[in-house]
């Protein structure tokens, strides 16, 4: 038996789900957290390498003893991928503060609960990997997703500052940026979403980039994001203009 596990969190569906199946055929031991119980408790019963740790990351102290509980039950975690995240595009169309306020709330200040519970850990096992998963959203603002591109951006920019202070203690950090795939969070979108890809094909990438790869940036699929590479780096005024004219398709 492969001893090697990853704590996987929002796994009860699309990329996360999708990637705890890789691992676990793999042969890696997955412990896989989401707040939706009965879906979990589907998934581990489906492969013995899947195991449910229901979780709430909005709630600092659950995340803490969740965390806990994966390390007393396989005395080691390798890799902590954080990929629990919303989208609301209907809600985004107008200033809802309720709704920018869930969405930071738990695509950010979620994904801290989380790295909050392993940090320690990691440093003092000098050895590891944590992983955040963002999305190419986070590269700019886009039309009605203000508050989930800020929420991006913010892990994007919090990843790199984790990695500096990661690396002195020989832990790897790396952000993933997907492009857009095809899960329940984007069937909300009201608009064509170019070179979409499914939830296995995001698993197939990741596990390679987390495990095969050294690099800080896992994306894809690589021919739309890096399209949107040259669209975080182009002129702000040539930007605006080129998304304005792509507005009429939303």
């Amino acid at each position: 038996m492969n001893n090697k596990v990853i704590w996987i969190t929002g796994g009860s569906s699309g990329i996360g789900k999708a990637l705890a199946y890789k691992f676990a055929n793999e042969g890696w031991q997955v412990a896989l957290s989401a707040r939706r119980e009965e879906l979990l408790n589907e998934i581990s019963k489906s492969n013995n390498n899947i195991h449910s740790f229901p979780l709430d990351v909005l709630d600092v102290e659950k995340c803490k003893e969740v965390f806990n509980k994966i390390v007393s039950k396989f005395e080691n975690i390798d890799i902590a991928v954080f990929s629990t995240g919303i989208h609301d595009p209907n809600s985004e169309r107008k200033l809802n503060l309720e709704s920018i306020r869930k969405i930071m709330e738990t695509n950010f200040f979620g994904t801290m609960n989380s790295i909050n519970s392993v940090y320690n850990y990691f440093k003092e096992k000098k050895s590891g990997h944590i992983s955040i998963v963002s999305s190419v959203a986070g590269y700019r603002g886009l039309p009605i997703a203000g508050a989930y591109c800020a929420s991006k951006s913010a892990l994007i920019s919090y990843a790199e500052s984790l990695y500096f202070d990661m690396k002195r203690f020989n832990v790897r950090v790396s952000v993933i940026n997907p492009g857009f795939i095809k899960t329940p969070m984007t069937d909300q979108n009201p608009f064509p979403m170019p070179m979409i890809a499914s939830p296995e094909f995001a698993a197939e990438e990741m596990f390679k980039g987390l495990t095969k790869s050294k690099s800080f940036e896992i994306h894809f699929p690589k021919k739309f994001t890096f399209i949107m590479k040259i669209l975080k780096i182009m002129p702000n005024w040539l930007y605006l203009k080129l998304i304005k004219k792509g507005m009429k398709l939303i």
